[in-house]
This record gives C-alpha cells, sequence and structure tokens, in this order.
C-alpha cells in the first residue's frame, strides 16, 4: 500500500539476510486471512516483543485447527508446522525476532507513540462523546447501528454474538488499508484497523507554529504544542525538537499548568495532549492576528 511504501522501502535492504520464509508464507502479500494463533489479541496495552512470542509458543494446541481455516494450499514450511506444532512455533519465534530486529525496531519508538495517542484518542472520544460517536470514524469499513457493530469484508461473511466478552480494538499500522477481525473461539474478539497519522510515520517534518503564537509562547513551547497533533511522550518529543527530556519534560510542565495540554500516564510512559484552548491557539481560533488593529481617537 501506498502508505507503507517508505517503510518497505527503507527495510528490503535490512532484510537480505534474514530468514523469514515460514513468517512470509504464514502472512503473506497480499492475504485475506491470517492464521489466528499468529497474531493473538494483546492481554495487555502495552505488549512487549517477549511477551507476545511467548503467548505465540504458548498456542501450540491451536496450530492445526487455525491452519486448517486457511483457504490456501500449504508450503512445505507451513505443513512441517502443522506436524510438529511445538518446533514449527519455536523456530516462527525466532524468525519474527530477527524480523522485528531488522525491520520493526528502527522504527518502533515513533509507531509506539502513534498507537498509545491513537488509543488516547479513542479512550477521550468515548469519554466525551459516547460509542457510536467513537467508533464513526474508525474505518469506512466499520458502522455501529442499534447494537450491532458491522465490519464489511471482501472475502468473509459471518455473526458473532459477544455475550459479554467485550471487543477488544487495536490499533495497527500495517493493517492499513484494510479492517482485520478475530471472531473465532477461543480468542478475545478484536477488531484490528488502521489509526490515523500512519504517513507520519515514515517523514522527516518540520512543523511551524504560527508567527503570532510562538510570539507570546516562546518558540519552543508554541512547537512543541504543533508538534502535539497527535499524543506523544515527553522522549519522542525532545527527539523531534532537538531538545533534552528534561528540557522538554519543563516546558511541557508549563503549557500543562497554563492549560494548553494535558497529561496521560500508559504504563511506565506519560503522553501530552493537546486541549481545546490549545488548538483554537494554533488554528487561529481569532486569538491572534498579525495585523495591528487601527485605535480611533474617540473618547
Amino acid at each position: 500500500h501506498p502508505l507503507l511504501r517508505p517503510w518497505a522501502d527503507q527495510v528490503r535492504r535490512r532484510l537480505r539476510d534474514v530468514d523469514w520464509r515460514l513468517l512470509s508464507d504464514l502472512v503473506p502479500v497480499p492475504t485475506i486471512s491470517i492464521a489466528g494463533f499468529t497474531c493473538t489479541p494483546p492481554s495487555t496495552s502495552l505488549p512487549d516483543l517477549e511477551l507476545e512470542l511467548a503467548t505465540m509458543r504458548g498456542a501450540a494446541d491451536r496450530v492445526r485447527a487455525d491452519l486448517d481455516e486457511i483457504p490456501r494450499p500449504r508450503t512445505k514450511r507451513v505443513q512441517a508446522l502443522y506436524d510438529d506444532p511445538d518446533e514449527g512455533l519455536e523456530r516462527l519465534a525466532e524468525e519474527v525476532r530477527a524480523y522485528w530486529r531488522a525491520a520493526m525496531a528502527p522504527y518502533w519508538p515513533k509507531i509506539r507513540s502513534l498507537l498509545e495517542g491513537e488509543i488516547l484518542h479513542r479512550a477521550r472520544l468515548l469519554a466525551e462523546s459516547g460509542l457510536q460517536r467513537m467508533l464513526a470514524d474508525l474505518d469506512d469499513a466499520v458502522t455501529w447501528e442499534d447494537g450491532t457493530l458491522s465490519i464489511r469484508h471482501r472475502y468473509a461473511s459471518g455473526e458473532r454474538s459477544l455475550r459479554g466478552q467485550g471487543l477488544l480494538l487495536v490499533p495497527c499500522v500495517f493493517a492499513s488499508p484494510r479492517v482485520f477481525s478475530i471472531t473465532t473461539p477461543p480468542y478475545q474478539p478484536t477488531v484490528r484497523y488502521p489509526p490515523r497519522g500512519i504517513a507520519t510515520l515514515w517523514e522527516r517534518r518540520e512543523t511551524e507554529p504560527p508567527q503570532a503564537l510562538a510570539a507570546v509562547l516562546g518558540r519552543t513551547r508554541a512547537r512543541l504544542l504543533a508538534e502535539l497533533d497527535q499524543p506523544a511522550s515527553t522522549r519522542a518529543l525532545a527527539q523531534r525538537t532537538g531538545l533534552s527530556e528534561p528540557g522538554a519534560n519543563q516546558h511541557l510542565t508549563a503549557l500543562r499548568r497554563a492549560g494548553l495540554c494535558t497529561a496521560h500516564r500508559t504504563g511506565r510512559y506519560v503522553l501530552y495532549a493537546r486541549t481545546a484552548t490549545a488548538e483554537a491557539l494554533l488554528s487561529g481560533g481569532g486569538y491572534f492576528d498579525e495585523t495591528p488593529t487601527p485605535r480611533s481617537n474617540s473618547r
């Protein structure tokens, strides 16, 4: 997909010496279905690679049933996994780890920041406007009506009652441009969808705040506000702006005290987000005018 092409172009050379043939067989591009054990729903909002690999290795009892549901011929490597799930999953875990180091690790801080910002955005919409508003712009393929969530799939159909299990929403950069759903027991019902802002992940950008705002707040604090078009951590903002982390934290604290940003803890990280007041200031909002207003001499 065009949104992912810059990333693909950058990592292609790094993957030349990486053996990920089994992973490629299991997750071909393009694909209409993926075996459930390769993408089990996360058990925490901040899973790490080793936790995810441990979960996958623990799904040996699901391998054959999941592969039986995939409507495509098995390669020799996938058949070997089918015949010996325990050994096959160990090999798959090693391939995923090697692939991660080459293709994902260099980009993970930016990806994680984007995903955490997306989760915060959805949580805010849910709290302020309710479930229907939160789901309304999730994706064009997703609609919510009369208590039913509908997802348009080109090659699949069916329905499942949640019966109190809940629904897990998982933003996934590499799902773009499709929405993937997991509805087959015993997995937690899950919808993986492309988050907002994927195109910005691969860009080198300079975000310039309005001059009038910079004149009032100072260029550094105005720049930090401009960078918060997506919620971000102190580390991410420091990397983007060239500030030290303590320096960025000091400015963010001042902005928070002024009511221009909020701080939300997510696991070990604190994400900062612009307030409505900051949005108005950055968009103009009638607060600043570059042209002085003539004064009347009448009293």
